[in-house]
């Protein structure tokens, strides 16, 4: 039998170099359609940012960066005497004022740059769109949208329709490495006293209409939504605005359509800038201490009397978590009482307990068919924060955690279209 036509080819080789070449086409064509178009002559003169008019100084050349491939357009070029500033209408009517990557490559560089270094980005782009943008580019590219969607989760709180019956928002912290510059004079958990990291705080709303196969109730698929940043959850009396962060988690619960909720929940562990925030934001809200957290602090209770892992550990824990579960509360502070004289994390949870047995009515809660546990929160901590930022050899500045923060939490929370939207309506 003789040899077929495609014997000793490689047919990968043979489709890259076909989508090159047919990219290469198209790429011309856009390039000669929009070069044939004269219209973004605008006449002499044109408004410039500065208030004055730019004047006409010809046609300029300049390449851009399209998912097609290089595209080199020749615009209509206007040239400000006042300030000195070029004016281009077409590249603001294309959306390419101030970059040389397309809207598309932009939008592809955000996508990819929520889920892996900047590195890793390129190197996305480069092997499975056949874009070539360097990590710097993707950098700069990424936290330019990052502010872009800050600006526009600030601006854009409409309330979701259909609100569920109960909606769950929970609150949690979690520290990100930063460079040395970002810490400067700060303390720390580092056995001198200085910092390593800046806190991310994040809101995170959720509901839990479905029961599992035990009655209890579980997160609602695509329900979960984030918002986060590092910035101050602390607030003074005579501060005439609320907290940054304060803002942001009521936002996110206007944006959820909280005030359309039957029940409003706030979980979160017994850190108290949480229950200052919500009893300043949601005083109408059902307070709730993750009841993890809480029996987390009955363990090291355990551990610090009998010692880590001892027998009467395991059996003097177990007992008060039961209580715990039971809701008998007093039972747990009188078998606390008895060890305070000796053990600090006995008298640091007879703290903890009474400042928060409101909050931790734990049959109460079931029987009104409410989530006790914060995992949603722990693992938003996890996904829309640690997945991204923390990373080994990552130092961020603040600035550039907050931008990949928020373009982070735009992608999850299933907004990334909208801003899209929004964005492309801006420009036109």
């Amino acid at each position: 039998m003789g040899a077929g036509p495609a014997d000793g080819l490689d047919f990968e080789a043979l489709e890259l170099a076909g989508r090159r070449q047919a990219l290469g086409v198209a790429a011309g064509a856009v390039e000669r359609w929009l070069n044939a178009d004269l219209t973004d002559h605008a006449g002499p003169a044109v408004a410039c940012a500065c208030g004055q008019r730019a004047g006409y100084a010809g046609r300029r050349r300049k390449t851009f960066t399209t998912v097609l491939g290089a595209v080199t357009l020749e615009r209509a070029y206007y040239r400000c005497a006042a300030c000195h500033a070029g004016v281009c209408p077409r590249d603001r009517a294309l959306g390419l004022h101030n970059t040389s990557l397309s809207p598309a490559t932009a939008r592809l560089v955000g996508l990819t740059a929520t889920s892996v270094s900047f590195v890793e980005a390129s190197e996305w782009m480069g092997a499975l769109a056949g874009v070539a943008v360097d990590p710097k580019q993707v950098e700069r590219t990424a936290e330019a949208l990052g502010r872009e969607v800050a600006a526009d989760e600030r601006a854009a709180v409409e309330p979701a329709p259909g609100a569920a019956r109960t909606l769950y928002l929970g609150l949690d912290g979690t520290g990100v490495p930063v460079r040395k510059s970002e810490v400067e004079g700060r303390r720390g958990k580092q056995p001198d006293g200085s910092a390593k990291t800046r806190e991310v705080k994040l809101v995170t709303v959720w509901t839990a209409e479905t029961r599992g196969a035990d009655g209890l109730p579980e997160r609602d698929p695509g329900s979960v939504s984030y918002s986060a940043a590092i910035e101050s959850a602390a607030s003074r009396p005579t501060d005439p605005l609320p907290s940054p962060f304060a803002q942001r988690a009521y936002r996110e619960a206007q944006r959820r359509g909280f005030d359309s909720a039957s029940r409003l929940v706030v979980i979160g562990d017994g850190a108290p800038w949480i229950w200052n925030l919500a009893g300043e934001q949601f005083p109408g809200a059902i307070e709730i201490v993750d009841i993890y957290h809480a029996k987390g602090h009955l363990c090291d209770v355990a551990k610090a009397i009998y010692g880590a892992g001892t027998d009467l550990a395991a059996r003097w824990g177990k007992a008060r978590r039961d209580e715990l579960d039971a809701g008998r509360l007093d039972a747990i502070l009188t078998e606390l009482h008895a060890h305070r004289e000796t053990c600090e994390e006995a008298r640091q949870c007879i703290d903890y307990l009474t400042r928060n047995r409101h909050r931790m009515r734990y049959p109460e809660f079931r029987a009104a068919g409410l989530c006790v546990s914060s995992g949603v929160v722990e693992a938003g901590c996890k996904l829309a924060i640690g997945a991204r930022l923390k990373r080994a050899g990552m130092h961020w500045t603040v600035a550039g955690a907050n931008a990949i923060i928020a373009l982070r939490c735009c992608k999850l929370s299933g907004r990334f279209e909208d801003f899209w939207e929004r964005r492309a309506a801006k420009a036109a």
